[in-house]
């Protein structure tokens, strides 16, 4: 990871890096307002304490969100010598985002939005938000809830929306079988490659989804190796840590 994950800092570097697209994750505020952050409490990325869902929206903006980020812990998942801890993004103004200031931010620019909570309202906000910005067109939802995501699918039809988990476990099994894949409220895979012991990426997968006139898209690909594979395999998107890689990857496998 490059910057501290879901702020500003970290789609404006990956953007800026010749990322087509950005993936981030929302919950709800205490006030019902649609914030982007990944984990349910605070403590791990932020200055924060406490749940998410127990602060305004404006007392979010307040934490730090790039608290905890420090480049050479990231450096030391696979370098054997990393360079002391620091904290270069504290204090940088970095709180939690509104959903709404994202879209705002990134006009034109597709976006996946993983709903982190099980609650149709989380969802039906969430779209209020999309439609408000005019982004019907280019965004996703994607949860591993099928409640949350039934509720998107019927609130507005016009948003994709993923496979919830139930859906993918279903998607992997016809394809083990070869059966049709059939007609599906879901317009998009957003998978990982393995869940547990259990591989669901596979060419043969791939295959058998894209007969079914869908896209599949894969998270969270940080290996070159595996990037071009998977891109050879034909997954149309790479959701991943590391835009640059990924960049260079997508260039070297199109020619462009």
């Amino acid at each position: 990871m490059l910057r501290p994950e879901n702020t500003f800092a970290s789609f404006d570097h990956g953007l800026s890096l010749g990322a087509d697209g950005l993936e981030l994750d929302v919950h709800l505020s205490r006030d019902g307002v649609v914030v982007v952050h990944h984990d349910s409490t605070l403590e791990r990325t932020t200055s924060g304490r406490g749940r998410v869902s127990a602060l305004t929206a404006d007392e979010l903006a307040q934490v730090d969100a790039a608290y905890w980020f420090s480049p050479a812990a990231e450096a030391a998942r696979t370098p054997e010598h990393a360079p002391p801890l620091s904290f270069p993004f504290r204090g940088q103004g970095h709180g939690v985002p509104r959903l709404g200031e994202v879209l705002a931010r990134y006009p034109g620019v597709p976006l996946i939005i993983e709903l982190k909570v099980n609650d149709p309202e989380l969802a039906r906000r969430a779209i209020d938000e999309v439609r408000t910005a005019g982004a019907v067109d280019r965004v996703a939802f994607g949860s591993f809830s099928w409640r949350v995501l039934r509720a998107a699918r019927q609130y507005e039809p016009r948003i994709a929306t993923g496979a919830s988990r139930e859906e993918v476990r279903l998607a992997l099994y016809r394809s083990w079988l070869r059966w049709p894949i059939g007609s599906t409220s879901y317009r998009e895979l957003q998978v990982p490659e393995r869940s547990g012991p259990t591989r669901i990426v596979s060419r043969r997968f791939i295959a058998h989804v894209h007969h079914a006139g869908l896209p599949v898209k894969v998270w969270t690909v940080n290996d070159p190796h595996d990037m071009r594979r998977l891109l050879d395999w034909g997954v149309i998107a790479l959701i991943t840590d590391r835009p640059d890689l990924a960049v260079a990857a997508v260039r070297a496998h199109t020619g462009v």
